[in-house]
């Protein structure tokens, strides 16, 4: 003889419940999401500044080796290699450890000299995200006289 079946009634999750975790997750996410991103372009323009202050430095010490900065036409890659227009005899390089960096939004620094802001030095700039002159927040274009 057999007592009394005792019957175990498994509980699980429902589709309703379900459905209100993803609704209220897909909330959060859409309040969050908008900060995060505000702060990943924040941050691309802070890399870029100290980017800029970088090559200035290597700017520097190229002038002082060779008694001016390189031409717009010789442009950042004289840091890196003996620029093949009008060779420096003085040149001690590579000035920096890599080669010249891209932007962070992977464009190459616009690079003038003697510049157009600075008649007695050079200009270095980053277009921003949008790659155009001019622009507002993540697109404004970083000037290294700023």
């Amino acid at each position: 003889m057999s007592g009394p079946q005792v019957r175990v009634r498994r509980r699980g999750f429902t589709l309703i419940e379900i459905l209100v975790v993803i609704v209220v997750i897909a909330i959060l996410a859409a309040l969050v999401a908008p900060n995060v991103f505000q702060h990943v372009g924040a941050a691309k323009s802070a890399t870029a500044k100290s980017q800029m202050e970088m090559i200035a430095t290597t700017l520097d010490a190229y002038r002082l080796d060779n008694g001016s900065y390189p031409s717009s036409e010789q442009g950042l890659n004289a840091l890196w290699e003996l620029p093949s227009i009008q060779p420096p005899a003085n040149w001690r390089g590579p000035y920096l450890r890599k080669a010249v960096p891209l932007d962070p939004w992977g464009r190459s620094y616009i690079y003038i000299f003697p510049g157009q802001s600075n008649p007695n030095g050079f200009d270095l700039i980053s277009l921003g995200a949008d790659g155009q002159p001019g622009g507002e927040g993540e697109d404004a274009d970083i000037l290294s006289w700023q």
